[in-house]
């Protein structure tokens, strides 16, 4: 009983940790790009960026089925690579908790780097600082309240996922069975008890991944 309980959290945490680093990477990366060039489309590509937010979640689940789904080209090539199908597989959950957190991690960095003064950032260029290490030395440092409250938010985000990554990751027990799915099924089977304590257990990481946001603020 003790395996089974703890065997949704820590697949849980593995989830919401790999996910948190695909949105940081990812985040970082669009957001630097969006909040200093301008062109045309911009507004139509930060939009889409943020829909999955507002997206009901089952939507957000369809979509990822029929993009990796066998009838999806990139579901189609990543069986023919990897000899399975991506669906009903840690990683599908991985893809689901990365989609839904995205936004959050996108929006915080992006207003970030639009706070930064650009005199900070142009004179380190007349100081002969290239534009990689302007960014590492100067931009990630003068964002690094907004970054990390994305980070972790995102993160979050990614941990309670429910909806999308039950539809495109199903509910398989010791392999994509996660604290929301776990919950849910535990009502579903009159397991009360058992519901409460992934509560807790849920509630009390979410408290202190917001804690520590609050904090740096």
């Amino acid at each position: 009983m003790t395996g089974d309980f703890w065997s949704p959290v820590r697949l849980s945490i593995q989830v919401a940790g790999l996910a948190g680093i695909l949105v940081f990477i990812l985040g970082i990366f669009l957001a630097r790009m969006m909040a200093k060039k301008q062109f045309r489309g911009r507004v139509l590509l930060e939009t889409a960026f943020l829909l999955p937010l507002v997206l009901p979640p089952s939507v957000v689940g369809f979509l990822l089925i029929v993009i990796f789904g066998k009838n999806g080209l990139p579901g189609q090539f990543i069986e023919r690579v990897f000899d399975q199908p991506l669906m009903f597989t840690w990683w599908a959950a991985v893809i689901a908790s990365t989609v839904v957190a995205f936004p959050l991690m996108y929006q915080s960095a992006k207003t970030g780097f639009e706070g930064i003064d650009e005199e900070i950032e142009n004179a380190a260029r007349v100081d002969g600082a290239g534009e990689w290490r302007l960014f590492l030395f100067v931009t990630l440092p003068l964002a690094v309240k907004s970054i990390v409250t994305g980070a972790i938010l995102s993160s979050a985000r990614a941990l309670g996922e429910f909806g999308a990554t039950l539809m495109f990751a199903g509910n398989i027990p010791g392999q994509t069975q996660t604290i929301p799915t776990a919950i849910y099924i535990a009502m579903d089977s009159g397991n009360m008890t058992l519901a409460w304590l992934w509560v807790a257990v849920i509630i009390v990481i979410s408290f202190i991944m917001l804690f520590i946001v609050t904090y740096i603020k």
